[in-house]
């Protein structure tokens, strides 16, 4: 079995705003001296692991990223009878096992008019989480502001055991056995795929976390870019245009088009460690991974562009030796004036990986490329590849 698989995919997206900055722009990074476009990893990572396409080929549990799990215990405990403030307080003991709870608000130095504003965004706050209408929302402020505290103060990766396990407490809170000496949920190993690929940080409790057994690169283009502005308008269609010919709406947009590279290692051995060494489910997820890079598009103004693209190729390389990107090739941009980016593309990313197997020795021990420029190659091959 090979430690190492590494993905290198060229993907080309027509006019798009993929990763938005702060600014609403796209994103961008300087790489040879150019300006290129660049998708982060977290969006790439968020969109594949989240993406119906990996959620079919998978076929198995997924973890929960959330910082509303507290909430969730709440609710289930109100379902089954629990006190209000017996709720609270459980909720907020199991939750607080994924990290600090948020603080709540000091109402006695809060304002009559403080407390109004508090008041109306708590309500609408809870009517979007009371999904079963539990008449949360209309608890008064004092209670709504103590639920607060039921919300983690960073993001946790949930395990489905870890879930499974909390929600088994809150149980024991409902048959009325006190939980202060059980909350040893956590678990060092998972079944949640996702979790075992992109692994997660528990700031206070360290010793369990999980080491990501996939790495993202950003993904940047292999060519310099400008971006470009997209003035537009909008028309009111009941306006008959007698009393004011004016759009009802004006707007502004970056976009860009571009030919991107990606990078994609798994350390296959540290997968299936955080699997509890179910090799037959690090498989499975790694032919849904590679599924997800190769099909799923970020979803970043997909209305305004729909620019879903498929890789237009791939190279799988696996092997136990040292990985290495392959962005080196594109360190000196593609210029103005080729023709055909595309297998301009695919050549320097094959002569690159040839000119470091001269210098280093062969890089990989076997290697599988899929060329949808030239129709040569297939998804099913790719992934049988990646796996046996």
């Amino acid at each position: 079995m090979s430690r190492f698989l590494q993905l290198h995919l060229l993907t080309s997206y027509p006019p798009a705003n993929l990763n938005r900055d702060d600014l609403g722009r796209p994103k961008t990074a300087k790489m040879g001296g150019v300006d290129r476009l660049r998708v982060s990893s977290q969006s790439l990572k968020r969109n594949w692991r989240t993406s119906r396409v990996f959620a079919e080929a998978l076929n198995a549990p997924l973890g929960d990223r959330t910082k509303l799990f507290g909430t969730q215990i709440f609710l289930h405990l109100i379902t089954k009878g629990v006190t209000f403030k017996k709720a609270v307080d459980a909720a907020k003991q199991i939750a607080g096992v994924f990290g600090k709870n948020e603080a709540a608000a000091d109402l006695k130095k809060a304002k009559d008019d403080d407390k109004d504003k508090m008041l109306a965004k708590l309500q609408k706050k809870w009517a979007a989480r009371d999904k079963d209408n539990l008449g949360i929302a209309a608890y008064s402020l004092e209670q709504l502001n103590e639920l607060e505290v039921l919300d983690i103060s960073q993001l946790a990766f949930i395990s489905i055991e870890e879930k499974q396990a909390a929600y088994a407490l809150a149980d024991k809170v409902v048959e009325g056995v006190d939980i202060g000496d059980k909350l040893d949920v956590l678990r060092d190993t998972t079944s949640s795929v996702d979790i075992a690929l992109f692994g997660r940080m528990l700031a206070d409790t360290p010793s369990k976390n999980i080491e990501a057994a996939c790495q993202v690169a950003h993904a940047i283009s292999v060519h310099g870019v400008v971006i470009e502005d997209d003035y537009f308008t909008a028309v009111d269609d009941l306006n008959d245009h007698s009393a004011d010919a004016g759009a009802a709406h004006i707007g502004e947009t970056g976009f860009a088009a571009g030919l991107f590279y990606s990078y994609v290692c798994i350390n296959k051995t540290l997968l299936i460690e955080n699997l509890n060494g179910d090799e037959a489910l690090a498989n499975k997820a790694i032919q849904a991974l590679t599924e997800a890079a190769v099909k799923v598009a970020p979803e970043g103004k997909q209305n305004s562009f729909g620019s879903r693209a498929y890789a237009s190729y791939v190279r799988a390389e696996v092997g136990d030796q040292q990985p290495r990107s392959l962005s080196v090739a594109f360190l000196k941009p593609l210029g103005k004036n080729v023709e055909d980016y595309a297998s301009e593309s695919i050549t320097a990313l094959e002569l690159q990986a040839a000119n470091f197997n001269k210098v280093y020795g062969h890089c990989y021990a076997d290697s599988y490329t899929l060329n949808a420029i030239i129709a040569e190659g297939s998804m099913q091959d790719l992934l049988e590849f990646l796996t046996h």
